[in-house]
């Protein structure tokens, strides 16, 4: 089997539009049932619900959670929320897998724990990967995407998208599970 990669020369949210066609073709070409997609302010989240919209696709956004970059406060944008919603997408709000309370820990006590490891092992291959991986299992704790399935799963270096994976989804319970399939899109840097 051969199949194409595409390697941004940057990472960053110049590649959004690019990331879109790549998933859309995957989707075509694949019939993907599922589709996961990271959001900060919304803008992606967006872009992809409403692109997306007459798809057979089941669209998942995933934003950080609240309080995330300052107490009581929410990244996403009630406009963009609200149109992510229309356009048929489910948005999922949660906390990050490999941020959570062990961030907290190792800033307070200037230990190392296993979540922060496994993030910066897979950070390796990318903050997209790395993303992409935590935000299909958070859909399927969610049960917004079945487990055992192969889920397209956009993310980004900070805000836009720069990477496209294909991944076998498990719940954060098994992650042990979780099978990276394919990238079809990333950084090369």
């Amino acid at each position: 089997m051969q199949k194409i990669v595409t390697y941004f020369e940057k990472p960053g949210p110049e590649n959004t539009g690019q990331c879109l066609e790549i998933a859309k073709e995957a989707i075509d070409k694949f019939s993907y049932k599922h589709i996961v997609i990271a959001t900060t302010t919304g803008g992606t989240g967006q872009l992809f619900a409403e692109r997306l919209r007459d798809s057979n696709v089941n669209v998942t956004v995933i934003t950080h959670s609240h309080g995330f970059k300052a107490p009581n406060s929410s990244e996403l944008s009630q406009g963009s929320r609200d149109r992510i919603l229309s356009s048929g997408a489910k948005i999922y709000t949660g906390t990050i897998l490999t941020h959570s309370l062990e961030t907290s820990l190792a800033a307070k006590f200037s230990g190392v724990y296993p979540t922060l490891l496994i993030a910066q092992t897979l950070r390796r291959f990318g903050e997209g990967v790395k993303v992409c991986c935590e935000i299909v299992m958070m859909a399927a704790d969610a049960g917004l995407i079945p487990e055992g399935e192969e889920v397209l799963a956009v993310a980004g270096t900070g805000y836009g998208a720069d990477t496209v994976t294909i991944l076998r989804s498990v719940t954060s319970k098994r992650f042990l599970d979780l099978k990276v399939l394919e990238i079809l899109a990333k950084p090369q840097g």
